[in-house]
């Protein structure tokens, strides 16, 4: 078994463990996090790779409570905008290392903005540095970000629901449910999985996704060229009908998470349409049937807008299973680091450092965490 997999089938513990923390020990960062949101005239979400993918699940929460916030990936609100007085951000990152968040506390201490952070690290500079500190603690993934953008997900969640109306035990009670369900599901899907033509090495690839769920539809694009080493596309499925479908030919592989609630009907109408035009699709979604799709799989019930929390968990699995397919190394990165600490190239060479002479080298973070296990 990977370690990829394995980092997968402890989600669901992991899950209810953050929503345990929320509701509990960390209900009082939660509220005043979410009172400093609704003080502020500007508030920015904000993260990097995978975090802001959680990010992306967050920021619907935000606008359809009637508080939209500012949604910019870490890179480009560093260095393509200007931040106002008494903004707040709310930065989303697992370690709190990645040199983009870290900069970016540097402009909001100049520029006098709140930094609500959202992290599963207390000893990062992010939860060291931020006015509010969010930490969900759940154990560092081995290599692909598994748990720590699932749990980081709940929480920005969590603060959307605090911010907008209420995260309260009715509603953490229904998202527990739906948790639990999944423990039951898993093997179910990998059964799925194993039986299923859909994955297909070298294959084209695209995702489509609406609301919170396309957070998910972006982390399965991540996890096809993290895990699978195999390149693919993720888009709104709205954006995807105004000429993207061009693309479309026998072969081409589509997954769409479908809404519980929000263009259900529509949505299917595109699943439908591209096995007509040769397709093979996979669906995600609550109360689906076998014949929608491809590979269907039938998440259990959950609130709409937490929906997100469990539709990534077949693409994470899929993923997995892709990578084996296609003889590729799931539990390593062959060029990226652990923690992308530098801005510079992809080979880790800067320009400005040391000469090679001049350095004393010591391994990478993810060889130094690899080798832990």
């Amino acid at each position: 078994m990977t370690y990829f997999l394995q980092d997968i089938l402890r989600q669901p513990d992991e899950l209810q463990r953050t929503i345990d923390y929320l509701r509990g020990a960390g209900q009082p960062r939660l509220a005043e996090a979410a009172s400093a949101i609704q003080k502020a005239r500007h508030v920015y979400l904000t993260g990097i790779g995978s975090s802001w993918h959680a990010a992306l699940t967050a920021a619907p929460l935000f606008s359809l409570g009637g508080r939209p916030v500012y949604a910019q990936d870490a890179s480009e609100l560093l260095q393509f905008a200007t931040i106002p007085a008494n903004a707040v951000i709310i930065a989303i990152s697992r370690t709190g290392r990645s040199v983009e968040i870290v900069r970016l506390l540097t402009k909001a201490r100049e520029c006098g903005a709140v930094v609500i952070a959202v992290t599963n690290s207390e000893n990062g500079p992010l939860a060291q540095q931020a006015q509010i500190s969010i930490v969900v603690a759940a154990p560092l993934d081995h290599g692909i970000s598994v748990n720590t953008y699932s749990t980081l997900a709940a929480a920005t969640c969590a603060l959307a629901s605090t911010t907008v109306g209420a995260f309260d035990d009715t509603l953490a009670d229904l998202i527990s449910r739906g948790i639990a369900e999944t423990s039951r599901f898993l093997g179910g899907w990998q059964e799925q999985l194993a039986d299923s033509s859909w994955l297909l090495p070298e294959s084209v690839c695209y995702f489509l996704g609406r609301g919170p769920s396309l957070g998910s539809c972006h982390e399965a694009r991540l996890l096809w060229e993290e895990g699978a080493k195999s390149p693919a596309t993720a888009l709104g499925t709205g954006a995807f009908r105004h000429g993207p479908q061009e693309m479309v030919e026998d072969g081409t592989r589509f997954g769409i998470w479908i809404d519980a609630r929000r263009m259900r009907g529509q949505d299917l109408a595109v699943a439908r349409d591209l096995r007509r035009l040769g397709a093979s699709v996979m669906l995600i979604g609550q109360e689906l049937t076998e014949n929608d799709g491809d590979l269907v799989f039938r998440i259990p019930e959950m609130p709409a807008e937490w929906q997100f929390l469990i539709d990534v968990i077949p693409a994470q699995l899929a993923a997995e299973r892709l990578a084996h397919l296609s003889g590729v190394d799931c539990d390593s990165f062959r060029l990226c680091s652990y923690i992308v600490e530098d801005e510079w190239g992809l080979l880790h060479e800067n320009p400005e450092a040391p000469k090679v002479h001049d350095m004393v080298f010591s391994k990478p973070a993810a060889i130094n965490k690899l080798e832990r296990y």
